[in-house]
């Protein structure tokens, strides 16, 4: 047997006298500011009706209607992006994440209301962007996103709206309802021995050799690589101190920055054929700071 009590006065029950329940109900239809509140609950015995509507009114009673009223998604997410998020993430996660409120949230939720807003319109907007989410097709048409893409997308809205349920404007967080797609497993793709000598030649004509040459012997990361400076080098110890990295900043350009994580921070032994090759490189421009300078790229 089931018996179901809504929050808006409407009561149903199969069995047993529901006027104890019905009073609960209606005593439950409007908040503080006269604004109507619509909750169900479900449960097999009367009692167990009673008890969770008893803890309904109570969470109802926590949230702020008439502020959460003047929010729609889109709304809030700018709210929160320019409040609590941008201030303290790096410039590459700010990219991130205007590109997923600008091309994806906006356009696909921002209409809806904040306090409308089901598990089910979230998951709609996760299948959209994995099938169809690139802004610029591809040469074969493709317009399909990455499952990281989609995961990044998820995270970025989950802390939105975890947000939004710490300020009593949503009861819980509807991401929570969602399925994010699995993690594709990529086989990695490495340069085989007969192959890096030619590589190396190529890299020797192009005048950036002594790059590649790093970057092949220690797999440093690209953002690594290009922030290095000459005093990062230790030729007596020989090791390399990696301890920043480059990002690209919105507009163009390039800034030097301390990598995300404390563990990126570390030293790097290196060959001696490396460090010869490192020496040969910066006998050609002693003056400069920067261990390989480009020439398309202004580092502040």
């Amino acid at each position: 047997m089931k018996y179901r009590v809504s929050l808006y006065g409407h009561v149903t029950v199969d069995a047993g006298n529901p006027q104890e329940a019905k009073i609960m109900a209606d005593e439950a239809y409007k908040d503080g500011n006269g604004k109507a509140i619509r909750k169900n609950v479900l449960g097999r015995t009367q009692a167990e009706v009673k008890e969770k509507l008893k803890k309904a009114i109570g969470e109802c009673a926590e949230i702020n209607v008439e502020k959460a009223e003047e929010y729609t998604v889109g709304a809030w997410v700018q709210t929160w992006y320019e409040t609590y998020s941008k201030p303290n993430i790096r410039e590459s996660t700010q990219r991130s994440y205007e590109d997923y409120i600008e091309h994806h949230v906006v356009p696909r939720i921002g209409s809806i209301k904040l306090t409308k807003l089901t598990g089910r319109d979230i998951q709609k907007m996760y299948n959209d962007v994995k099938a169809k989410g690139q802004i610029r097709k591809k040469a074969d048409g493709d317009a399909s996103m990455s499952a990281s893409y989609v995961r990044g997308l998820h995270m970025m809205l989950h802390n939105c709206l975890d947000r939004a349920v710490k300020e009593r404007l949503i009861l819980r967080n509807p991401t929570e309802d969602c399925i994010v797609p699995k993690l594709e497993k990529k086989e990695m793709h490495i340069l085989h021995p007969e192959d890096i000598s030619a590589y190396l030649k190529e890299a020797d004509r192009r005048g950036v050799l002594a790059m590649f040459f790093l970057e092949l012997t220690t797999g440093l990361r690209k953002g690594e690589l290009v922030a290095l400076l000459w005093s990062d080098l230790d030729e007596k110890s020989m090791t390399l101190n990696v301890c920043k990295q480059a990002v690209g900043v919105k507009g163009g350009g390039v800034k030097v920055t301390r990598p995300k994580t404390e563990t990126s921070i570390r030293k790097i032994s290196l060959s001696q054929e490396t460090i010869d090759v490192l020496k040969a490189e910066h006998a050609k421009h002693p003056e400069l700071e920067i261990m390989f300078p480009s020439p398309n790229a202004h580092v502040r």
